[in-house]
């Protein structure tokens, strides 16, 4: 707020709004002050910019120092505590400026103008601090109100692409392939495979709508998952996930295991002369790591780009925390946060 652009449109104008009152209440009269007019109203526009300039340049220190999520009103309140110091000392400035040096006053005599602008000069900064309060308030309200909708809008992508990556043709038909070779071959696994299979669409359906989950349901999910993919790949994929017990009451955003696995069997060489080893374990710092070796396909399916995105994304929105990529020359790592309910 402080930093308006016609802030200096402002300052005139409460200027001219103090004067006419101080003007129609007699003020200077009764307080036996003899000044022009003129003065006394430059005097208040002084008042008011050098108030409203002061606050505007110790904002930043103060954002700076105190300003957190948590601390909002902490900010606030040093804030206007630092105002009125500057309200002092622009009074002080105004009254020495106009009363001493330009009509040769005595502090003395200047001592009732000094109360009165002393006083304003409070009053002034109360206004504005209260303006700036309503502005802050107002813009964070905006910013969390965007953020609700961009949580949204992401939970409602990861739901369509979440259904999407179980349920597009490639998914599915590689699955009956699998089970037709185990019918026709009368082998006895088939019926294992019928229910790791529902086993995955039962979990799609229940935590569709959830914006996270508890990492031992994500494990529970994954493990059949794994199940069609190694039947479907043979040797030619090893997962390996290693995660003590404490961490497996954790949230993570539901299928972000999935998606993650599912990314790097899509980028990458898997089969039995190139197999794919992919290692999911916690590194001890409330964070999941999920890494393969990096062996590219030549041609690989076109990306919707929004499976590692919107990971990334609805992580940032509910907890502010970063997914972190890094890729080398062998390996590719993603680093997922390991998320604590209150």
């Amino acid at each position: 707020m402080f930093s308006h652009r016609y802030r200096y449109l402002f300052i005139v104008l409460l200027s001219l709004y103090t004067f006419m009152n101080t003007a129609l209440c007699n003020v200077y009269y009764y307080f036996k002050i003899e000044i022009e007019w003129y003065f006394a109203l430059l005097t208040i526009v002084a008042v008011t910019l050098f108030t409203w300039e002061g606050n505007r340049l110790i904002k930043p220190y103060f954002r700076k120092k105190f300003l957190t999520p948590k601390t909002k009103i902490r900010f606030l309140a040093f804030f206007f505590l630092a105002g009125n110091i500057v309200a002092l000392i622009a009074a002080t400035v105004a009254v020495y400026l106009f009363g001493n040096l330009l009509h040769g006053y005595t502090w003395e005599q200047n001592l009732n103008p000094l109360k009165l602008n002393i006083i304003y000069a409070s009053l002034i900064n109360l206004f504005l601090h209260l303006l700036n309060a309503i502005y802050f308030f107002f813009r964070e309200y905006r910013r969390h109100w965007k953020e609700v909708e961009e949580l949204r809008q992401t939970s409602t992508q990861a739901k369509i692409q979440l259904v999407k990556s179980q349920i597009n043709p490639h998914f599915l038909f590689n699955n009956l392939n699998v089970l037709s070779g185990m019918v026709i071959k009368d082998n006895p696994e088939a019926n294992h495979f019928i229910e790791e299979f529902s086993k995955v669409y039962r979990y799609i359906l229940n935590n569709q709508e959830k914006e996270l989950v508890e990492l031992r349901s994500e494990l529970e999910f994954i493990q059949p998952y794994i199940f069609l993919l190694q039947k479907r790949f043979d040797n030619g994929l090893t997962v390996s996930v290693s995660i003590p017990d404490h961490y497996k009451i954790y949230h993570v955003v539901p299928a972000a295991l999935q998606m993650l696995i599912e990314n790097a069997i899509k980028h990458n060489v898997v089969s039995r002369s190139r197999p794919l080893h992919i290692d999911i374990h916690a590194n001890g710092n409330d964070t999941l790591i999920i890494k393969n070796n990096l062996q590219p396909r030549q041609a690989v399916e076109p990306s919707t780009r929004i499976g590692l995105q919107n990971i990334r994304k609805r992580y940032e929105l509910i907890s502010g925390r970063d997914v972190i990529v890094k890729k080398s020359e062998r390996e590719f790592e993603v680093t997922i946060p390991l998320l604590q309910l209150n």
